[in-house]
């Protein structure tokens, strides 16, 4: 900890979402366009001061870092209790 002493900190986390294409066309794409993270800090600590806890913040902030630094995707799917391939069942035509 700092000490650094805060009264009062709010954070708002905004993301851009989009969805396009068709189901009935298998051509469907949901995604994220942006973030914006909005922080406000009332604080009569010295700025320098302020800033090292910003910085921390942003740090350990769970949305920024994972847009920062991605991860792997672990993604499993399981129908009537059992695991289901999808690649076992390629897509259909497009009409």
């Amino acid at each position: 900890m700092t000490r650094t002493p805060i009264r009062k900190a709010r954070v708002r986390v905004v993301m851009h979402w989009y969805l396009r294409g068709s189901v009935l066309q298998q051509t469907v794409e949901g995604g994220c366009n942006a973030v914006e993270t909005h922080l406000e800090v009332e604080s009569d600590a010295p700025p320098e001061k302020v800033a090292q806890v910003i910085r921390c913040a942003k740090q350990g902030c769970f949305a920024e870092q994972l847009v920062q630094r991605p991860v792997p995707l672990t993604s499993t799917i399981q129908v009537n209790g059992a695991a289901f391939d999808l690649a076992d069942y390629p897509p259909s035509a497009r009409p």
